[in-house]
């Protein structure tokens, strides 16, 4: 693939692109071990060796990393308002995006990424994929509700919920339990609690499709995905 020098070293995080315009130009630059002055100059992203500060920049059409999400952060690219999840990536990398979202108040397992194929494969309503969340309830969950989830619920939609996989985990005027949902409604998982007569009083996804959040992975922080996770998702 050929790519404008300046679009090479923002993608890969260098800087904006008026930033690396004015590296280019400053001379700071190396291409095949030449300095190289002119932003628009054509980089053939899998011959040429680029270097800046006399460390090579790889190039990487795809990235893919997992973040432990903390509450209080929305899953977008930018906000005027609120920290995104995108401030959680110490990466300069401009066409990042999350892969679907979780609410500002929700944590756990997002994939960060740029790779649009994957993410439609993830997020299409047609694939049905597997999301698996533990939450916190108010009120005693009980097999009654175990079976009306496995039946699919009306959450005031136009079709009740596809079937989904509750787990009680502990019982009490506060239950815990784990959900395994195949569908990404608007919130979903509150909305089915609260259709049954109780609350959602804290939530996490811990897994979407193969990918499981990982235990080592502190809240907050984020990682590059492993080539055994990015076998399975690929």
């Amino acid at each position: 693939m050929k790519l404008r020098l300046d679009k090479y070293l923002a993608d890969m995080g260098v800087g904006t692109r008026s930033e690396v315009k004015k590296l280019i130009q400053k001379g700071q630059i190396m291409v095949n071990d030449q300095v190289v002055k002119k932003p628009e100059t054509k980089i053939d992203t899998q011959k040429d060796c680029v270097c800046y500060q006399g460390k090579e920049v790889a190039y990487m059409e795809f990235e893919y990393y997992m973040l432990h999400k903390p509450a209080g952060v929305i899953s977008a690219t930018e906000d005027h308002k609120d920290r995104t999840v995108l401030d959680l990536i110490d990466h300069k990398r401009k066409d990042l995006f999350p892969v679907g979202r979780l609410d500002k108040d929700t944590e756990g397992l997002l994939l960060i990424t740029n790779d649009g194929q994957l993410a439609h494969r993830l997020l299409s309503p047609t694939k049905h994929v597997d999301k698996v969340y533990f939450a916190r309830i108010d009120g005693e969950v009980t097999l009654e509700d175990v079976q009306l989830f496995s039946k699919g619920i009306d959450i005031g939609d136009e079709k009740p919920t596809l079937p989904a996989e509750l787990t009680i985990l502990k019982a009490g005027e506060e239950s815990e339990i784990q959900l395994k949902i195949t569908e990404g409604r608007f919130h979903q998982v509150k909305r089915m609690f609260h259709a049954v007569g109780k609350e959602v009083t804290y939530l996490k996804r811990l897994q979407m499709g193969p990918l499981v959040l990982d235990k080592n992975l502190p809240i907050g922080q984020f990682r590059a995905l492993t080539k055994e996770e990015m076998d399975q998702l690929c």
